[in-house]
């Protein structure tokens, strides 16, 4: 076998654990999770890591048409998840701002999938959490290439 091939055919058994994992880790969510859209979990997340942002702000990073964004944003307020306020320089315009509720939710998400991700990693031998360890900093130096 040439050494292209085994790349090839490593990368596709790589990409399928990828995925196995990450549907392992995203099942560890809490329920109401699940039934948010990619967009509206996106949203939560940019919200979360950025701060207050307006709908078209948010559409743009998302790669998502406005009256999309602008659905995604009706549906998160309707559940309590985000509110719209004044911007602060600008009284034409509103921001997209997570709420308290908004807050905990992303928080027991993110909790709930690292502790499943470490329960799971304990349960791994010493070697096989050194290997893996490894691999997360060659899989940083990939991201970066």
């Amino acid at each position: 076998m040439s050494s292209f091939k085994h790349i090839e055919s490593a990368t596709a058994e790589l990409t399928l654990a990828f995925g196995s994992l990450i549907r392992r880790v995203r099942a560890a969510a809490p329920s109401e999770l699940h039934e948010l859209s990619w967009t509206q979990k996106s949203v939560i997340i940019r919200l979360d890591k950025d701060g207050p942002t307006t709908a078209a702000d948010l559409a743009r990073a998302e790669g998502v048409k406005a009256q999309s964004m602008g659905t995604a944003i009706a549906t998160l307020e309707k559940m309590g998840l985000v509110e719209r306020k004044a911007h602060p320089t600008d009284g034409r315009r509103m921001n997209i701002v997570l709420t308290a509720k908004g807050k905990a939710m992303r928080k027991n998400t993110r909790e709930a999938k690292h502790t499943w991700l470490a329960r799971a990693i304990e349960k791994l031998d010493k070697k096989d959490q050194e290997k893996l360890f490894a691999a997360g900093e060659v899989i940083k130096k990939l991201v970066d290439l």
